[in-house]
């Protein structure tokens, strides 16, 4: 089927999940929103969040998208029950697979969440764990500093050490062995995690994981491309074109990416 996957985020994390899509299913078109204009997702309302969240895939969905990833953690937690409510095809979110993730990586069953403070409030990523492990330990730490750091271009500089050392201080005298990326956007800011964990912390991202339902899905419903060449990513921003072509570019290591602006 030629019609597109179609991904969505409050900025350029998704993009992390598009970057999985392409090396697992490089044959599958895909257009992307990111709706940089209004990120963060994380401190606003889950109204206004679910608010841009349909309004994004309405939008999709007037492109004849074959299916929805919802690669926003904190749209996931609001958003995800009301979005199957009212389009008609395939949506998976990146919470339940992010959880199954860290539950396969731990052996402890104790597990940190790091993710923005919508996704902490939530509850759904502690939610999502208990229902498949009822005895896995969940710790939630919000980090509204990383989405900014991530959104200017900055993930790669070393400026941005201290304070990612200062968010993560809290996690200095806990017991756990795994912590979840629980926002698409840290995945780039991965190193720098990292560095303030012990050596024996397994960091998770929901985005293999998340790929893998996607794939799951595309075969159970008879929606897989039939393309015999890889497919070029078409991506759309709410904000400001020239900054969202230069992440695109380095994270997803395309030359030229085709980056237009959307108005929602």
């Amino acid at each position: 089927m030629e019609a597109p996957i179609g991904v969505i985020d409050s900025g350029v994390g998704g993009l992390t999940v598009v970057k999985e899509l392409r090396n697992r299913l490089p044959h599958e078109p895909i257009v992307y929103i990111g709706d940089d204009a209004r990120c963060p997702y994380g401190p606003r309302s889950a109204e206004e969040v679910i608010q841009f969240t349909v309004e994004m895939a309405s939008a999709l969905s007037k492109m004849d998208i074959k299916m929805l990833v919802v690669a926003c953690n904190t749209a996931t937690a609001v958003a995800l029950d009301i979005l199957k409510e009212t389009f008609s095809f395939p949506i998976i979110g990146v919470i339940e697979p992010g959880a199954r993730a860290a539950l396969q990586a731990s052996v402890t069953g104790e597990i940190v969440v790091l993710g923005t403070v919508g996704t902490v409030n939530s509850g759904a990523y502690s939610q999502a764990i208990r229902l498949l492990s009822p005895r896995a330990s969940v710790f939630q730490l919000a980090c509204p500093e990383f989405v900014p750091i991530v959104e200017s271009g900055k993930y790669k500089t070393e400026e941005v050490g201290g304070t990612i050392q200062q968010t993560l201080q809290p996690l200095q005298e806990l017991k756990f062995d795994t912590a979840i990326l629980g926002c698409t956007h840290y995945p780039l800011l991965h190193d720098h995690i990292k560095a303030q964990l012990r050596n024996d912390v397994t960091i998770v991202s929901s985005a293999i994981e998340t790929v893998h339902d996607v794939e799951r899905t595309l075969m159970s419903e008879g929606l897989a491309s039939l393309l015999d060449h890889p497919a070029t990513p078409v991506f759309y921003t709410t904000g400001e074109v020239h900054e969202f072509q230069a992440i695109v570019s380095d994270w997803l290591e395309i030359s030229e990416p085709i980056v237009k602006q959307i108005k929602l």
